[in-house]
């Protein structure tokens, strides 16, 4: 426990602060990019989405939750992201995170202290601009995953998520021409694009 109040302190500073920004997102950014995706450009047509970034006491150490969505869905089928989703009118980004982390994975959002939030990031195929929200709980919640949505859930501890050796790099076609995708092997899951864009990110919080 008091190692995850030093972590709270650490991060509200810093959140509060200069964040890392685009630079720490583009080590994890594919390339080349899709279309006309440029760093930092947030259209200002673009879906609102809001993602958590839930830290917790977890059976390794501090850890987050990936969630590895659905087979079924339209979208991003069994790839790997945050828990989270679309901003509903009148929703602050918070709200928006924690409402969709309780609909996902069934966190109580009355257990969740939020600390602030990392740089977004536009995801071009989708049309969404992701918020992804860092917040904090004093126990691990008993995650209970939405079938529909969510296929399991990841438990990452921050040692996993820092260790240099799960960086790794692929390669992919993407309409005949090959895309490197830098991504974090995780559990034997591969967690690329935006997901790796954030957690990049957080990674350079946690280490400066």
């Amino acid at each position: 426990m008091a190692a995850l109040k030093v972590l709270e302190a650490k991060l509200r500073e810093r959140l509060a602060g200069t964040l890392p920004g685009v630079e720490a997102q583009l080590r994890f950014a594919p390339l080349p990019p899709r279309g006309n995706w440029k760093p930092g450009h947030f259209p200002p047509d673009a879906r609102i989405a809001a993602g958590l970034l839930l830290l917790y006491p977890g059976p390794h150490g501090i850890s987050l939750p990936l969630t590895v969505r659905a087979s079924g869905l339209r979208r991003h089928a069994g790839q790997i992201s945050l828990p989270g989703g679309a901003r509903d009118p009148g929703e602050t980004l918070a709200q928006a995170a924690l409402r969709e982390a309780h609909e996902e994975i069934s966190v109580n959002p009355d257990s969740v202290r939020v600390l602030g939030e990392l740089t977004p990031v536009h995801v071009l195929v989708s049309g969404f601009t992701l918020h992804p929200i860092v917040a904090i709980t004093d126990h691990r919640p008993a995650f209970s995953p939405a079938p529909y949505e969510v296929e399991e859930v990841l438990e990452v501890s921050l040692d996993d998520l820092q260790d240099a050796s799960r960086i790794r790099q692929g390669t992919r076609m993407r309409e005949g021409i090959a895309v490197e995708y830098p991504y974090f092997d995780l559990f034997g899951h591969q967690v690329w694009g935006a997901t790796a864009m954030v957690l990049g990110e957080f990674i350079c919080l946690l280490q400066t």
